[in-house]
């Protein structure tokens, strides 16, 4: 034990608290006699003091009590100590508090002793209280004195796990203890007298629970996932397994120690696997895994404490599943040696030939996945081999057109590999390469034009007939003896015509460049060559005529009208051409006044300003306002020049003084003069004054309309009027109706005795018909009146009656009239008949009265 106390530790003496170890000057620690240990391991308080100074110090030592090797079957010496012996060793007297004598003569020192640590069993059956020591004070001789503790397990949680009599300072343990709940405890003892006061300082007490073997060792999981390539060498790691043991681990009760107990299945050795005792790790022992034969193992491992020994030991056991992973050890190899195919010329992204593979490696990985490669017999690259992820089988795909009169067949050479490279040690199969023959299938191709597009150049206005050239297509079918034919497809301006056998192309009108249909002088025709295969194949091809351009425009005066002031100034008019040919046949241009008429050149001049630009002006001082036809020559640069005579309208008008026309003065320029305006605002004036007397008219003539109505009186007015009944509804007072009589009779009875008359055919009243009045034949003043009144009162009592929104039916009109007979009706032979009765029926009756009762005076 290394101590030192900054004084070179003269003086210090060792000391321990067991009286089987001591301490020599320089610290090292012996055994004072043979001792036999009741347990692993043993724990010591090492106290430093100086006697100088009265200074303390404390160590605590651990010792680990190592196995003595037996030799010769003898066992090792001492004597075993039994329970009893332990708990007598434990209930001896402590005396914590001591008495020094000095060199001076006797006298008390007081000074702390630290007590042993107490050793306490764990899961002890009692009984309880069980004592484990006694301790006191050299003073209760001469006073009374009262022993406590205190600390974890006495006066604090866990509660009274220990006492202590307070009189003969006996420590007790109530139940029983357990190390994994709580490994040690740390008490202080107290000694007071009978008044509380302190007697002696507060000691420390240590207790340690002794370990027991009372927990099985548990692994983490209950099941292990590891994994290992196949082929592996013997000694590859696999996984690891872990068990803990809540035990001391310093001691053989949480020692644990692992086993594999056994393997499933037990292929190619029921040994493939071992597994280190002490950490847990699982490495191979044996060469041959190989997962196309055993692709899972199920391994039992058991873990024992008590350093695994399975007679005093605890076990528990866990499942390891352990996956024996793929490696590319097997090369993939073709089905067969050869493989055929077909396929149209001409076509492309078609699937001509499917090649099968078998690989015993996991399928869908990088060690089964095939890829395909052509090694020979493809030089231009006309196929490719594509893989289908799902069956692994390689497509050889068409990806440039095949020409059948060129190739008839391809002879290739295949090879398959992997995505990922062979295992070390692995070599190609022989049966990794294929051939694969390809045949070409002929097709009726389309002609097709060598040159397309043709340009051909030639000057435009060439004559019609006129041969431009043979635009003429090749069939690539050299094996059929087919004939083409040419027809027109495209020809805007119907310009051109072809030979139908030969393609020659001749001209069917004049071509002019100047035309519509030409873009940056091109003209475009395209022409269909066909064949007469099964089935027919034409190809188009197009024609590009140049044309170049000769001199057939005349330029063309710009602008056509000007304005300029009627007296000379610096106001002239700009003038140029525009030709629709181009260069050479174009500007520079001429421009000149012609000689007739003379008043041309009298009254006019042009002044030249570059090849495109001329300005008109006036020759003379003055010229009346108006509009005047100033005829100019133009004429182009071409070979030969062309000319042409134009009309520019200038219209003559007064300026001010910046040198603009006035309004006045455009209007006269216009060719209107003085009269001619006041005639046209006189014509203006007369159209207002006719508009104002029409209106004025109407007016008048509604308002005599309006007044001659008045004037009749409503009483003579006989004459027929339209009269509107828009309105089906009488509004409340008409509403006023009984609706019973609108429902259905349960019986029948009364309809069928009903005697005869009008009726309605949605409704069946239940009393008898009314009897309406008979007009009388003869009238009587009175007769009118009288008849109106019944009718209207046999028509408020008649239940037959409709209301006003019901749906009538007039398809029966009943056994008899109750107008009479017309029979009745005859004329008298004087033809005399008196009349004057319509004087007695009113107003209303009076014209009637005039017409027919005048009859002696007309």
């Amino acid at each position: 034990v290394k101590f030192n106390n900054c004084a070179g530790n003269k003086g210090v003496r060792y000391e321990t608290n067991s009286l089987d170890f001591k301490v020599r000057v320089d610290g090292t620690m012996y055994a004072a006699h043979q001792v036999q240990m009741p347990s692993k391991q043993l724990i010591l308080m090492v106290t430093a003091w100086d006697p100088q100074t009265l200074g303390r110090w404390e160590a605590i030592v651990r010792f680990l009590v190592a196995e003595k090797s037996q030799h010769n079957g003898h066992k090792p010496k001492g004597r075993k100590t039994v329970p009893g012996e332990l708990a007598q060793q434990q209930s001896d007297t402590l005396l914590p508090w001591r008495q020094h004598q000095s060199a001076n003569g006797l006298r008390r020192q007081k000074r702390d002793w630290v007590i042993p640590p107490i050793n306490v069993p764990e899961n002890s059956r009692g009984p309880f209280p069980q004592q484990l020591v006694r301790i006191r004070s050299d003073k209760d001789k001469e006073i009374h004195i009262r022993y406590s503790i205190t600390g974890v397990g006495a006066d604090q949680p866990p509660m009274e796990v220990f006492s202590i009599d307070p009189v003969s300072g006996r420590m007790y343990v109530t139940r029983p203890m357990d190390r994994e709940e709580r490994a040690s405890y740390h008490l202080r003892a107290h000694a007071v007298d009978m008044n509380g006061n302190k007697v002696e300082n507060p000691i420390d007490l240590y207790i340690y629970v002794i370990d027991m073997n009372d927990n099985r060792p548990e692994f983490i999981n209950q099941v292990y996932n590891g994994s290992v390539d196949e082929g592996s060498k013997p000694g590859t790691y696999v996984m690891t397994v872990t068990a803990n043991d809540a035990d001391d681990s310093t001691t053989a009760n949480g020692m644990v120690r692992y086993r594999i107990v056994t393997q499933t299945p037990q292929s190619p050795s029921q040994n493939m696997f071992t597994i280190n005792s002490e950490t847990g790790d699982i490495v191979t022992v044996a060469a041959g895994l190989d997962r196309e034969k055993v692709q899972q193992y199920i391994v039992i491992v058991q873990a024992t404490d008590m350093e695994g020994n399975l007679n005093y030991g605890l076990s528990n056991t866990a499942t390891a599943i352990i996956t024996v992973t793929d490696v590319n050890d097997n090369p993939p190899e073709f089905t067969t040696s050869t493989y055929s195919g077909e396929v149209p010329e001409n076509r492309v992204e078609v699937v001509v030939a499917n090649l099968t593979v078998m690989d015993r490696d996991q399928p869908h990985s990088p060690n089964w996945n095939a890829i395909y490669r052509i090694i020979s017999g493809d030089p231009s690259g006309h196929f490719t081999i594509r893989t289908d992820p799902v069956t692994n089988e390689g497509m050889v795909t068409v990806v440039k057109a095949v020409d059948y009169e060129m190739n008839r067949a391809f002879m290739l050479t295949v090879m398959v590999s992997n995505q990922a490279p062979l295992a070390s040690g692995i070599q190609m199969s022989f049966q990794s390469t294929a051939g694969v023959t390809i045949s070409v299938t002929d097709v009726n191709e389309a002609p097709y034009f060598p040159t397309n597009h043709k340009l051909i150049r030639l000057e435009e206005g060439v004559p019609t007939g006129t041969v431009l050239t043979t635009f003429s297509a090749v069939d690539p079918d050299r094996f059929m003896q087919q004939a083409v034919r040419y027809s027109k497809l495209s020809d805007p301006a119907n310009w051109l015509n072809i030979n139908a056998t030969n393609g020659q192309i001749t001209t069917a009108a004049v071509l002019d460049r100047e035309s519509d249909y030409i873009k940056n002088n091109v003209y475009e025709a395209t022409f269909l060559a066909a064949d007469n295969g099964i089935p027919p194949a034409s190809g188009t091809g197009t024609l590009q005529i140049y044309l170049i351009d000769i001199n057939d425009n005349a330029p063309e005066l710009l602008p056509k009208e000007a304005q300029i002031c009627e007296k000379p100034n610096l106001n002239v008019i700009n003038i140029t051409a525009a030709d629709a040919d181009i260069d050479p046949n174009v500007g520079p241009f001429v421009f000149e006044l012609p000689s007739v008429p003379s008043a041309v050149r009298k009254n006019w001049t042009i002044t030249r300003l570059n090849g495109d630009y001329a300005q008109l002006s006036l020759r003379i001082m003055y010229l009346e306002a108006g509009v005047y036809d100033v005829p100019i020559i133009v004429t182009d640069s071409g070979n030969p020049p062309l000319y042409n005579t134009c009309v520019i309208k200038v219209k003559v008008c007064p300026c001010d003084e910046n040198g603009d026309c006035t309004t006045i003065g455009a209007v006269a320029a216009a060719g209107l003069g003085t009269g001619a305006i006041i005639a046209i605002l006189i014509c203006i004036i007369i159209l207002l004054t006719m508009v104002l007397l029409f209106v004025v008219w109407m007016k008048r003539r509604e308002k005599e309309r309006h007044t001659k109505q008045l004037l009749i009186d409503p009483e003579d007015d006989v004459r027929d009027n339209i009269l509107k009944y828009d309105e089906e509804g009488g509004g409340e007072e008409d509403q006023d109706y009984d609706l019973s009589q609108l429902q259905q009779p349960e019986t029948m009875d009364h309809v069928l005795n009903k005697t005869p008359g009008v009726r309605r055919v949605d409704e069946r009243p239940i009393g008898a018909e009314p009897q309406y009045p008979i007009r009388p034949v003869i009238p009587h003043p009175g007769d009118i009146g009288d008849f109106i009144n019944e009718g209207l009162r046999a028509a408020d009592n008649d239940p037959t009656a409709p209301p006003y929104d019901s749906l009538l039916v007039f398809d029966y009109e009943g056994s008899g009239s109750t107008a009479g007979s017309v029979s009745s009706l005859n004329s008298s032979s004087s033809g005399d008949q008196d009349y004057d009765y319509l004087n007695d029926w009113g107003p209303r009756f009076k014209k009637l009265a005039d017409m027919y009762g005048g009859g002696e005076e007309d």
